[in-house]
């Protein structure tokens, strides 16, 4: 129907257009999971598979500081410096090409073979005001995370949940529904009350998971759904799953 053609970092590439019948959908069979993000894992799913974080620009940080340093040095104008940009541009799309195949592993995975997937309500501009985290949260890349499930889910036919932006996954214990703090450093998460020690994000990734199993409603893409907590201790009460999104035809 019609093509675009773009250069990027010396490259060019040519996107096109084309009109084709869709295949019909099958739909994914299995369980339903929790999938929680983080920086020293990309996905934890409440099955206990992990999806790795790449760290595509913590491995390349000190090459992207020398190759601009590099550009800085060089003469305005002169053909070095025209050169030394060009690495450094090459350096930056190299960083973004990677993440962005560790996300699109990631989230076709899910997508393709689970039928519901529960994640948090992050919202990223906000977490970047942890400026000790900042740039390890942005080589993650949560929002990307998010928006490639979202339209995945709608080509697969799974069902994406968004759980309440306050539902405090991290703070339950999966396995009695007891609360506890949990400071960023504690990377284990240990219940005074059932004795349960488990990994951090694979505890959130399956209380995540209980969001949808426990859900007493449908939730729909016109508004959001309830939910009760399974557990008098995960949580009293009924909280509102605002944004849930899903994407059954």
């Amino acid at each position: 129907m019609s093509a675009n053609a773009s250069e990027r970092a010396g490259r060019w590439y040519v996107s096109v257009a084309v009109e084709e019948n869709s295949p019909a959908t099958m739909f994914p069979v299995g369980e339903v999971v929790g999938v929680d993000l983080g920086i020293n894992h990309l996905a934890t799913v409440s099955n206990g598979t992990v999806f790795e974080n790449p760290r595509a620009l913590a491995h390349r940080l000190r090459k992207l500081q020398h190759l601009q340093r590099e550009v800085s040095r060089k003469k305005k104008g002169s053909k070095n410096r025209e050169k030394a940009k060009r690495r450094l541009s090459r350096c930056h799309a190299k960083v973004a090409d990677l993440r962005k195949d560790a996300i699109h592993q990631a989230t076709t995975t899910l997508a393709r073979t689970k039928p519901v997937i529960v994640v948090e309500t992050l919202r990223p501009k906000n977490m970047l005001k942890n400026h000790p985290l900042a740039r390890s949260l942005s080589d993650a890349s949560f929002g990307e995370f998010g928006r490639q499930l979202e339209y995945k889910c709608r080509w697969y036919g799974s069902r994406l949940v968004k759980a309440d932006r306050f539902y405090p996954s991290t703070k339950l214990c999966s396995g009695c529904g007891a609360l506890k703090e949990m400071p960023l450093s504690a990377r284990t998460y240990s219940c005074p009350v059932c004795g349960l020690v488990m990994d951090r994000d694979l505890n959130a990734a399956r209380n995540l998971a209980r969001v949808a199993a426990s859900s007493a409603e449908t939730v729909n893409a016109c508004g959001g759904g309830r939910f009760m907590a399974e557990r008098p201790g995960a949580l009293q009460g009924i909280r509102n799953l605002s944004g849930c999104v899903s994407t059954y035809p």
